[in-house]
């Protein structure tokens, strides 16, 4: 089978030839006719319409059934019509069994109650409260410092030995 080509020729030079019926090529008679209304195309845009490209998505529902039936697959090729059929590549197949045996391990095992805990929060915790007990205990050492320096005072006072003194020095 040839194809015949034929130059094409724009839509201003097929108006402005001389004799309207020498350019009906293809064309119906009717488009050339004086009473027939103009394209509905407005000028200067464009009709084509643009394709965007779109990822596909599976449904956990639709990755469930195809991996049951690629499971059910036993003879060499079906998996591969499986996937075309579908329109899947392999290592999409292979991510969704891992996430299944994911899952699958995630339901076995025993889940905590309660709240969750943050590490992040558990640490500023854990150091608020190791500040507070550095205060109280910093606290309670000025205050035994104070008492000591008291009872060194009153015993000067009264002339007893303190355990400061050296025996011999007086």
């Amino acid at each position: 089978m040839t194809k015949i080509h034929q130059p094409k020729v724009s839509m201003h030079a097929v108006h402005s030839l001389p004799d309207p019926g020498a350019s009906q090529g293809a064309r119906s008679a009717t488009e050339d006719a004086p009473g027939s209304a103009p394209p509905a195309v407005p000028p200067g845009s464009s009709s084509e319409v643009v394709p965007q490209a779109r990822r596909r998505h599976f449904s956990n529902a639709d990755k469930r059934r195809i991996l049951a039936a690629a499971d059910r697959c036993t003879r060499p090729g079906e998996i591969g019509a499986l996937l075309r059929r579908e329109g899947v590549y392999s290592s999409s197949l292979s991510t969704w069994r891992g996430q299944r045996e994911a899952a699958d391990l995630a339901a076995l095992t025993p889940q905590r109650r309660g709240p969750k805990a943050d590490p992040s929060r558990a640490d500023a915790l854990r150091i608020a409260q190791l500040t507070r007990d550095n205060l109280r205990l910093q606290s309670n050492l000025d205050k035994a410092h104070l008492v000591i320096e008291v009872q060194k005072k009153l015993a000067l006072l009264l002339g007893l030995a303190t355990p400061d003194d050296k025996p011999g020095s007086t």
